[in-house]
């Protein structure tokens, strides 16, 4: 059983693994400049910033190579289409990205079609490499621990090097007990590359420390890196920065 982690160490932690997002419809150069300013902070890098495949090489140009550039694909619909989704991964390569946030078909696992879900991936991992692959897996959506179960599998199965929980675009994100389904797959599978992130919903240090601790106790404490653990958010970044400085942090929100 692992200790406590304190609250600055979940902050620190929480920086390092943090994919900085922005993917909001209105995007503009500008916020692009500001997102990838705001990246770099005094306290250290991010680990990541996110944002929509038309600005990646932008982002490349702003960044150290110390910060990867991830871009999402088949966002946020997740519909069954591999000619959209590999549209997306082809602008992401070609831009320069690092990494792939791509949405799993979720509604078609939700009607009983895995297969195609399987071969979905397949083509959309076969069309990223080398780049890092997130899954999408839509668990506020999919509801049921079976289906999150089915949907972490098949990611895996894939080649996925993390299983995401959320677009951030539906009324329910992240949650601890998606979480544990999550995790617990990614620790029955065996594979030792596999990371988990957790996106939607989280915006103080307290709730970080909910997925930190989860990931210690299921994964080890080894895993608490950004080669095993993301969050995506655009909002948990400032409190970090008051925690890391010296501030109180903002209560766990009413979602956990």
């Amino acid at each position: 059983m692992h200790k406590p982690i304190p609250l600055p160490e979940v902050a620190r932690l929480s920086l390092q693994c943090l994919d900085l997002t922005s993917l909001n419809d209105g995007d503009t150069a500008a916020d692009i400049d500001a997102l990838c300013r705001r990246a770099q902070t005094r306290f250290g890098p991010v680990a990541a910033v996110c944002v929509w495949p038309r600005f990646v090489a932008q982002a490349r140009s702003l960044l150290p190579t110390s910060i990867q550039v991830a871009a999402v694909a088949n966002f946020p619909a997740g519909a069954l289409d591999v000619v959209l989704a590999l549209a997306d991964v082809k602008a992401i390569v070609d831009g320069g990205g690092n990494e792939v946030d791509v949405v799993l078909p979720y509604r078609a696992l939700m009607n009983g079609q895995a297969a195609e879900c399987a071969g979905f991936l397949a083509q959309v991992r076969a069309a990223s490499r080398p780049l890092a692959l997130k899954v999408i897996i839509e668990s506020g959506v999919l509801a049921t621990p079976e289906l999150i179960a089915q949907a972490t599998q098949l990611a895996l199965a894939a080649g996925a090097d993390f299983v995401k929980t959320s677009t951030g675009k539906t009324p329910v994100s992240a949650t601890e007990d998606a979480a544990t389904v999550i995790l617990r797959e990614i620790a029955a599978s065996g594979l030792a590359h596999a990371g988990f992130k957790a996106s939607g919903g989280i915006r103080t240090v307290q709730d970080a420390g909910v997925y930190l601790e989860r990931v210690a106790s299921t994964l080890g404490e080894a895993a608490l890196n950004s080669k095993r653990l993301r969050f995506g958010a655009s909002g948990l970044l400032t409190d970090i920065e008051a925690v890391l400085g010296g501030q109180a942090s903002a209560p766990t929100s009413s979602a956990y």
